[in-house]
């Protein structure tokens, strides 16, 4: 497969996890900023290789073979994300793009051993599911924080958003994975969010909450 056929693999996975369903053309033409025309060029050709069933008017949705190949490709954008994170010291806003880079690196061996290095990781630095070679991986309790009600508490485990930008925004506010978040208080106006991490209470808004995953703890 070449880049942009792996690019579309991993894109059409994403956005029918996103939807539970069939991808438009549209949809699927605005996620890879390009034309409806590329996109439909490109699905004839994923189509052609049984990567993927397209109906007209009906959207596109990947085969049981293009649905492993998309969980392969990003077992090794994963882990290749916690390679640089745990081994070469970068920061968790820093890597997505170099590992966009690395992903579509073809060799098996090299994938297995970076694993085994990494002694086998469930989870990116994001808090992102790690699919094994068979495109199995762990599933954990998790919702927003933004859906957390008062008096409770969760313990960070992921995000939504992972652009540079928010995860900037979350190491300058001192929020991390693993913290734990108490829910104070809700602004009923904005919906706002008045929370305690550690010994320090703060606020955020409905948009910073609603991108940022907790694993609820029992009171």
């Amino acid at each position: 497969m070449t880049h942009s056929e792996e690019n579309y693999i991993k894109g059409i996975y994403h956005l029918s996890e996103a939807g539970a369903g069939s991808v438009s053309t549209t949809t699927l033409a605005t996620h890879m900023e390009t034309k409806p025309s590329s996109v439909t060029d490109m699905i004839k050709r994923l189509a052609g290789k049984e990567l993927v069933n397209y109906k007209k008017y009906q959207g596109v949705r990947l085969t049981e073979q293009g649905q492993l190949k998309a969980l392969q490709i990003i077992r090794k954008h994963r882990l290749w994300e916690t390679f640089l994170v745990e081994k070469l010291d970068f920061n968790w806003d820093e890597v997505h793009e170099v590992a966009e880079q690395l992903e579509h690196i073809k060799s098996d061996m090299l994938v297995d051993r970076l694993d085994a290095l990494l002694d086998y990781p469930d989870y990116d630095p994001h808090g992102d599911p790690i699919p094994d070679k068979d495109g199995a991986f762990k599933t954990r309790d998790k919702k927003l924080l933004a859906n957390l009600g008062p008096g409770k508490s969760g313990q960070c485990v992921g995000v939504v958003d992972s652009s540079a930008a928010y995860l900037k925004f979350l190491d300058k506010h001192g929020i991390a994975l693993g913290d734990s978040i108490t829910v104070l208080e809700r602004e009923e106006f904005d919906q706002s969010l008045k929370i305690r991490i550690g010994t320090r209470n703060f606020s955020v808004s409905q948009r910073i909450a609603s991108n940022l995953y907790v694993k609820p703890i029992e009171n």
